[in-house]
């Protein structure tokens, strides 16, 4: 397959890197522009940077400004907006605006060019007590979502040992649940790999997603762990296969979250209660109208959100039961009595899962300072991260919890497996 081949399916639009006609498009080339991404990322979220453009006070009359990544992760905002949620809350809002990597999304974040965001949920954490952003976690976004595909040659985790797998970001769910399911299969991580691998090592790269089935296809990687839908759209290529449902290692964690600045909370409590509201209600609607979210979010849709046929959307989104029962009966879903989705959507955060992530956090490899981990309380992290005071009172106005199938309690136990 070349590579005009597979941007004909995904749309050929860059989430972060930029994109080359050229197959020949070499893993130290990728290397080389992921790192400068991350790099990039790094110097934006720096305290001297981020905390003067966030000090100012909110604007009373600003519109919802949303900036999000065309990944199926972007769900909620986009639904709220295409199905004028947001409206219906007595809110102005403007056109979402599409940004091609997190470095983009941000920066504008940062600078209020934008003000709803949904942002990787380990970011987040890097972000606030890394670089002391003026910014929390409101609610979450989606649930699982991602899955690690690899080559049609790899059959176990262990197969992984002494070749490459590509992560979106070094701060991203992927990276943590991958490094876990290393380490629980007796391999080592590698994120400067050297000229030879041992058979133990595998050596991670942050790439691109949109680079990722490519890379795969060509054999500069043996698999990659992502966001939907490129895990699909390696299926429908034929280029990769599921090895690993992410839900099916961390039962309903959250990928990414919704994040809104710290000043809208406290200065526009009444706007940023209607903007969570607007959300919550999206997240509803998708959990009841699964095939008509992937055609509403299609790149032929009217309001053309993402680069997506609907038939590579609906895989994500409205799975087939078949295709459930093929993927536990290779082993890709391991737990199908958790009757876990391949997406899905439930807006309260709940706290053990922050804590979880913060311990798995100081275990996870990256590149750059993560020091600030060291000292980082789990316990603390859970209450300072996030305020949940908004998404509580929307999840209330729809009858409770039980409306996103869930127990009438705010806490859960955290169920991770390998």
């Amino acid at each position: 397959m070349t590579r005009k081949q597979y941007d004909r399916l995904n749309g050929g639009l860059p989430l972060s890197l930029p994109r080359s006609d050229n197959l020949s498009l070499s893993h130290s080339d990728n290397l080389s522009l992921s790192r400068r991404e991350f790099l990039r990322l790094s110097a934006l979220l720096t305290g001297a940077v981020a905390l003067p453009r966030l000090a100012a006070a909110a604007n009373p009359d600003d519109p919802v400004r949303i900036g999000y990544l065309p990944i199926t992760d972007a769900s909620p905002l986009l639904v709220a907006h295409a199905q004028k949620l947001f409206e219906a809350q007595g809110l102005a809002v403007e056109t979402p605006r599409l940004f091609r990597s997190w470095a983009q999304i941000v920066e504008a974040f940062m600078a209020g060019q934008v003000n709803v965001v949904h942002l990787l949920s380990p970011m987040t954490v890097w972000a606030r007590y890394g670089s002391h952003l003026a910014a929390k976690v409101v609610a979450w976004n989606h649930m699982s979502g991602s899955a690690l595909t690899v080559g049609l040659n790899i059959q176990s985790i262990k197969d992984l040992g002494g070749k490459k797998v590509a992560v979106p970001f070094w701060y991203s769910i992927h990276n943590v649940v991958l490094q876990h399911l290393l380490r629980e299969n007796g391999l080592t991580v590698v994120t400067k790999p050297a000229a030879a691998l041992q058979a133990n090592e595998v050596a991670l790269t942050v790439m691109a997603p949109p680079d990722m089935g490519p890379a795969l296809a060509n054999g500069a990687i043996a698999g990659f762990i992502v966001a939907e839908p490129f895990n699909a759209a390696a299926e429908i290529n034929g280029i990769g296969r599921v090895l690993r449902f992410t839900g099916d290692v961390w039962r309903d964690h959250a990928c990414c979250v919704v994040t809104l600045h710290e000043r809208d909370l406290k200065d526009r409590p009444e706007w940023s209660q209607k903007v969570v509201n607007a959300i919550v209600n999206a997240q509803h609607w998708l959990r009841n109208n699964r095939e008509a979210g992937a055609q509403l979010l299609a790149k032929d849709a009217p309001g053309k959100y993402t680069p997506f046929p609907p038939a590579v959307l609906a895989r994500v989104l409205a799975p087939e039961a078949g295709r459930q029962q093929q993927y536990v009966a290779v082993g890709a879903i391991r737990h199908p009595e958790w009757k876990d989705q391949r997406i899905d959507f439930q807006p309260y955060p709940f706290p053990s899962y922050t804590e979880q992530l913060v311990k798995f956090l100081k275990l996870t490899q990256v590149e750059g300072d993560n020091r600030f981990l060291a000292a980082l309380d789990p316990a603390f992290a859970a209450r300072d991260l996030v305020d949940d005071r908004f998404v509580k009172n929307a999840i209330a106005a729809l009858g409770g919890l039980k409306a996103f199938g869930l127990p009438e309690k705010f806490t859960r136990a955290e169920t991770i497996v390998a």
